[in-house]
């Protein structure tokens, strides 16, 4: 027999786990697995080491082990071979290695006192148990003896000692009386350890006949009872105190031994009066926290689990009010062998390499001992691939012949450890254990984890795929765990779907599919609101929820954390929580909790109960929200629904609004349903297969429509096959070799039922062909590969879903990817029309070569270079587009006389194909352009100087060009229109022998040999003569204006009128008139006609706070007019005012006015018919030529001029200064030769208030209105 090398335990089933060595195979604890594997024996139950057993019963030694093949059992007892078989009272249980001894039918159990030990073998080896020592258990009798009674003093100490029959195990003491009571305890009297009773001071009342000591023998189940002890107490007076002595332990010191891992207990009783108190303490330390405990009044100390941390010196204290007495007791602790590393089951794959190690600790150390399926290793066959090195065992290189259990012994003096370890050397090819199709859920936004247990030798490598096709899975967004597990930390919706594991290993592949659906999260939509109630009243939390819809969630509501009231005023709804007759207990915080399989979430909201206020006022306002919605009646396509109207709040409803939402489909969109008459609360709806519906209900009423009613309750509608078929089905192929298939997708409302796919079917038109047919996931596209160039196909989409097929689809014509058209068009041919138009025609290209859909044809042209002026420039090419299967074009816009180029393409969906050569062709003269410029300058009495660029655009060779121009009298009539043909290498003209003062208009052209081209016009004004205008000083460089013009156009506005000025260049004796109109109207403009050539004119009647645009024009000189500005008029007057008019004397002041003009008219009529001569009359007689006469008064012209005197030109052109005051030198008609002291006045129409008076010999030489004397009606009207 080994010394104490007795072997462990091993409890555990087969784990076969990663060992020290990375190459080692982690086996799953898979039953399946197990039971396929070949693997050597491992021992799962065996007896304890020291099994004392019951003699009156039989013997039953287990020994249960695993292993493939299953083991087989052997026994030896006492280090040699026990034959069972040999005695008839050992039998052992099937497929087992328990033994069982027969006692009860005659056997002894001494007779089969002794060391067992089991071994479990199969072909790959021997796993053996501990050591099982077998004693039987020993209750023997008291020994009699002779009991004295107990004479004691009263103060003194006692101790009746029990001294038990030595047993196996050891008894169980415990003291009592005749009446079978226990004796009570105290610090006075209690038990120690070793089951005597300590008295520290005996008492009177501890006089009695019956101190029983009894002893319990669990294992035989008997109590044998010690003779009783008689104790007398007899007293003196007085009590004699003393201080404590120790009754156990004796002497000042003692040692204790014990094992690590044990409980450690130490004793100290003494005696004394009074009673002492015990108290302990470390020497040195403290005592362990957590694992110290007090027992029997503190006179036991209690340490658990012990270490060697625990040894030293142990002070147990006694003291009462006399003094104090002492023990220390010295602890050494010992430890029996424990494991700091067991070795482990190795699995390994042929040519790998492993290590067993067996490290153990111990005070003393252990010594280290391996077997070799029970066989010391030393003796054991050898293995090349097995090295021993102390407490480790090296393999290399295994072979499957390399399989066996290693036993590791680990001993000392206080006891041993024995571990199995087996290497197991497979060849196994890869196979996951995982179920196949398995399903996770998870919420979306959270971790998503994909099992993959696998298993095989060599250990497999692990791949993931997405989707049957998809490709491996890679990148941040997993994480790959080493036991095979897919790990996606963010899920999303899209992530939703089928996912593949691959193993493989050198002897073969295997894959799994597991499924993924990520589902909505839990939401509270309509949380639940702070709440203000009157006392009495009712009130209602809300906590409307949004979920999968595949989850099933549950609501529960919380008042302060706790459950609710079990109060039958709190109604629990669907999505509410209603108090009635709310109380001031009621006021809390009221949370709801919303629970799925997956996820949960919670709101919470706070009541706040106050007093009742005053009834309000009547008020009428939209309904309530129906209620109590209840479905009845629910058939496949029906379904009744039913409420309760809410209240109608003094307005009666007028009709009810049904929605309805699809849970399943679009949680949370609510879609219309129907109306029905405020008078009905039921209606029958009609419904769809697999819709998970649910409605609400909304009242109408005058003031408007009521808030959603709480949804009615879920309803379900059962699945049924498809009724329509994808539509929009198209097949446009993307590449050459391609047939993309597209088709818009059913909606979840439509798709009638759960599993909605689609069999994509197509076959070549026109080809004896079957059809090919896929069926596909919830998608819109398939795309068809290896397919011919453009070629038609017949196309079909059917919807299906898993109750079956929608009906059959009706066929659609699709092509193949299209490819660059292979030839270019042929026999291209170009007609020129004319200057700028051809028409070009090219043979058609075989269909064949087009390779697509024909689009069309794209000429692409380009001028070379222009034949008149023999430059090439940039090249610009044009490209025209004609649809379809044209065989011709036209070429428009083209420059004349050019050199062209030409090729044309035919063109495909794909693209174009290659350009036929090139052809040029050359385009005809044509007319040229109008000349780029025409300028007039140096004008004189009788001649104008004409400059011209030559055209832009020539478009041939320039014959002449053509200058033709007429007069324009101030009437806009035209004059005999005079043409003269200019050589074409001209730029320049002087015209003499015209009018003076004479506006003419010239139209400008320049001609090919085709014709004339687009002229060009210009007006020029001849000088009226040499005094007319300031010549331009010599070298100046300047030109005088040719042409009149307004500027400065200036408003005063005030309420109702504004004042309007301007200024004028350019001939004398201009007609003005004025135009105005409201800023930012589409009217037409206003016209008022100025009298006169003055500069100013006043409008009136014009709106207050009005924006008005004005403009000046002239007549009788081409229309010009002054650029546009805009005023505004003053606002109109709120206070209240007196009408002047009516005032006695503004009539007074007006009547003196008008009699003191009345009599001025009268004295210049008197001197204007006295018969003398104007200055203008005398000159108009002086000049008897008629072409310098002046006009008559009705054929539109002036008829005045000044005198010689007078011939002094104005500055810079003009007649008056821009301050419309004449300055004396300037002229000697000043106006302030007419009046006194009022030139410069204005009245509020713009005219003069001062009266004209002026010299004899004097002459106005501009007149006021005309040359006629001024009658006493336009005197008027120039003061009105």
């Amino acid at each position: 027999m080994m010394k104490k090398k007795i072997m462990s335990a091993s409890k555990a089933s087969l784990v076969l786990l990663l060992c020290q060595m990375v190459s080692a195979l982690d086996v799953p604890l898979d039953s399946k697995l197990l039971e396929e594997l070949s693997q050597p024996p491992t021992i799962t139950q065996q007896s304890p080491k020291d099994y004392i057993v019951d003699p009156r019963e039989n013997i039953v030694i287990q020994c249960e082990a695993k292993g493939k093949p299953p083991p087989s059992f052997s026994w030896t007892r006492n280090g040699t071979h026990f034959d069972i078989d040999k005695d008839a009272q050992v039998t052992m249980k099937p497929n087992s290695g328990t033994l069982v001894i027969n006692i009860m039918n005659g056997g002894k159990a001494e007779a089969y006192e002794g060391v067992y030990q089991c071994t479990a073998r199969n072909e790959r080896g021997a796993a053996i148990s501990n050591n099982i020592v077998i004693r039987p258990s020993r209750s023997p009798l008291w020994t009699k003896e002779k009991l004295e009674p107990n004479q004691v003093r009263e103060g003194d100490s006692l101790v009746l000692h029990c001294r038990p029959p030595v047993g196996l195990p050891p008894p169980i003491i415990f003291w009592m009386d005749n009446a079978f009571q226990r004796l009570p305890q105290s610090e006075r009297v209690s038990q120690g350890l070793n089951g005597d009773l300590y008295f520290s001071n005996v008492q009177p009342e501890d006089t009695r006949e019956d101190y029983i000591c009894y002893a319990r023998f669990n294992h035989t189940q008997t109590i044998q009872q010690k003779q009783p002890i008689s104790v007398k107490v007899f007293s003196t007076k007085p009590v004699t105190e003393r201080q404590p002595v120790l009754l156990t332990p004796t002497g000042s010191t003692s040692t204790k031994v014990e094992l690590r891992g044990n409980v450690l207990l130490l004793e100290c009783i003494a005696a004394g009066l009074p009673t002492p108190v015990i108290r302990w303490i470390k020497e040195g330390g403290e005592l362990p926290a957590n694992r110290t405990f007090f027992e029997n009044f503190k006179k036991t100390l209690k340490i658990v689990d012990v270490s060697e941390a625990d040894s030293g010196n142990y002070k147990c204290i006694a003291r009462n009010t006399l003094g104090s007495a002492h023990h220390v007791i010295s602890v050494t602790v010992k430890a029996a062998p424990y494991w700091i590393t067991a070795p482990r089951n190795l699995v390994l794959s042929p040519g790998e390499d492993g290590t067993l190690i067996c490290r153990a600790n111990g005070n003393p150390k252990p010594d280290i001992s391996w077997l070799a399926n029970g066989v010391p290793i030393a003796i054991a066959p050898e293995d090349p691939s097995r090295k021993v090195d102390g407490d480790t065992i090296i393999f290399s290189q295994v072979q499957e012949r390399s399989s066996a259990v290693y036993q590791c012994n680990a001993s000392n003096e206080y006891g041993y450890l024995l571990a199995n370890a087996f290497v197991n050397v497979l060849a196994e090819p890869p196979r996951i254990l995982t179920a196949a199709n398995k399903l996770y859920q998870v919420i979306a936004d959270s971790p998503a984890l994909l099992d993959c247990a696998y298993f095989g030798s060599p250990k497999p490598e692990i791949e993931w795929f997405k989707g049957v096709k998809g490709s491996i899975l890679r990148g941040n967004e997993y994480v790959f765990h080493d036991n095979g597990t897919l790990e996606i930390p963010v899920a999303q919706k899209d992530s939703s779907g089928t996912y593949t594991c691959v193993a493989r290993n050198e002897l073969g592949k295997i894959q799994n599919e597991v499924q993924l659906e990520v589902k909505d999260p839990t939401m509270i939509i309509k949380q639940p609101e702070y709440k203000v109630i009157q006392r009495y009243g009712q009130v209602s939390f809300e906590c409307i929820i949004k979920h999968d819809s595949t989850l099933l969630p549950t609501v529960i509501w919380l008042k302060d954390n706790g459950e609710l009231p079990g109060d039958e005023r709190f109604l629990v709804g669907k999505d509410n929580l209603t108090i009635m007759n709310v109380t001031d207990k009621d006021d809390g915080t009221y949370t709801c909790i919303v629970n799925t399989t997956l996820d949960s979430v919670s709101a919470s909201a706070v009541l706040t109960v106050v007093a009742a206020p005053p009834t309000p006022a009547i008020i009428y306002a939209r309904p309530n929200p129906p209620f109590d919605l209840e479905l009845t009646g629910q058939l496949e396509r029906s379904v009744e629904l039913s409420w309760v109207p809410g209240d109608e709040n003094n307005s009666p409803i007028t009709n009810f609004v049904i929605e309805y939402e699809d849970g399943l489909h679009e949680p949370g969109v609510w879609h219309h349903q129907t109306e029905v008459p405020g008078t009905q609360t039921t209606v029958q709806l009609k419904l769809s297969p697999y819709v998970n519906y649910s409605f609400r209900v909304i009242a109408v009423n005058e003031i408007g429509r009521s808030q959603p009613s709480e949804p009615s309750e879920q309803y379900l509608t059962k699945s049924a096959n498809p009724d329509e078929n994808p539509s929009n089905v198209q097949g446009i192929g993307s590449e050459p070799d391609n047939l993309v298939i597209t088709w818009e997708s059913l909606t979840g409302f439509q798709s009638n039922g759960p599993g909605l796919q689609y069999k994509v079917s197509w076959r070549q038109k026109d080809v004896d062909d079957e059809w090919t047919s896929v069926i596909v996931a919830n998608v819109s596209k398939y795309i068809v590969s290896g397919t011919p160039t453009f070629v038609p196909y017949e196309i079909k989409v059917q919807a299906l879903n898993d109750l079956g097929y929608a009906p059959e689809p009706s066929e659609v014509i699709g092509h193949s990817g299209e490819d660059l058209p292979m030839v270019a068009p042929g026999n291209v041919q170009v007609h020129v029309i004319n200057s700028t138009l051809a028409k070009v025609h090219w043979d058609t290209v075989p269909l064949k070569t087009v390779r697509g859909h024909l689009q069309g044809y794209k000429v692409y042209y380009w001028k070379v270079q222009s034949l008149s002026r023999r430059s090439k420039r940039h090249v610009e090419k044009k490209i025209l587009t004609f649809r379809g299967n044209k065989t011709f074009g036209m070429l428009p816009g083209l420059e004349p006389y050019s050199s062209y180029k030409l090729n044309v393409r035919v063109v495909n969906g794909k693209g174009e194909g290659p350009a036929s050569p090139d052809k040029v062709f050359k385009t005809p003269e044509g007319v040229p352009s109008s000349p780029s410029f025409l300028k007039i300058t140096n004008p004189t009495l009788d001649s104008l100087t004409l400059e011209w660029g030559s055209p832009t655009h020539p478009n041939g060779v320039l014959t002449s060009y053509i200058l033709k121009f007429q007069p324009i009298n101030n009437t806009h009539e035209l004059g005999p229109l005079v043409e003269i043909r200019i050589p074409a290498n001209e730029s320049s003209l002087i015209l003499k022998n015209l009018n003076y003062s004479t506006r003419y208009k010239f139209y400008f052209n320049a001609q090919t040999s085709v014709g004339s081209g687009s002229q060009i016009t210009e007006e020029a004004v001849t000088i009226m003569d040499e005094a007319g205008f300031l010549r331009p000083a010599v070298g100046a460089g300047k030109v005088q204006p040719l042409y009149p013009r307004i500027r400065n156009v200036t408003t005063a506005a005030a309420e109702t009128y504004a004042n309007i000025s301007w200024e004028y260049e350019g001939p004398d004796h201009v007609n003005f008139y004025v135009e105005y109109g409201v800023a930012g109207s589409k009217e037409d403009w206003k016209k008022e006609i100025v009298n006169g050539s003055r500069s100013f004119f006043v409008l009136k009647g014009l709106t207050p706070g009005t924006a008005y645009k004005v403009r000046v024009g002239a007549e009788g000189l081409s229309g010009f007019r002054s650029s546009e500005d805009v005023f505004e008029t003053g606002p109109a007057m709120a206070s209240r005012q007196v009408d002047i008019a009516t005032q006695g004397w503004f009539i007074g002041l007006m009547c003196a006015v008008a009699l003191l003009i009345l009599i001025l008219l009268i004295v210049c009529f008197i001197r204007r018919n006295k018969g003398g001569k104007y200055p203008v009359k005398e000159k108009e007689d002086a000049h008897a030529d008629p072409e310098i006469q002046p006009m008559k008064e009705d054929d539109g012209t002036f008829g005045e001029y000044s005198d010689a005197e007078d011939h002094k030109p104005l500055k810079k052109g003009s007649r008056t200064p821009s301050d419309r005051t004449v300055k004396k030198e300037d002229s000697d008609d000043s106006l302030v030769d007419y009046g006194e002291g009022v030139n410069g006045q204005f009245n509020e129409d713009g005219s003069f208030i001062g009266q004209y008076s002026g010299k004899k010999e004097k002459e106005p030489a501009e007149g006021n209105e005309s040359s006629e004397a001024p009658s006493p009606v336009n005197a008027m009207n120039s003061f009105v």
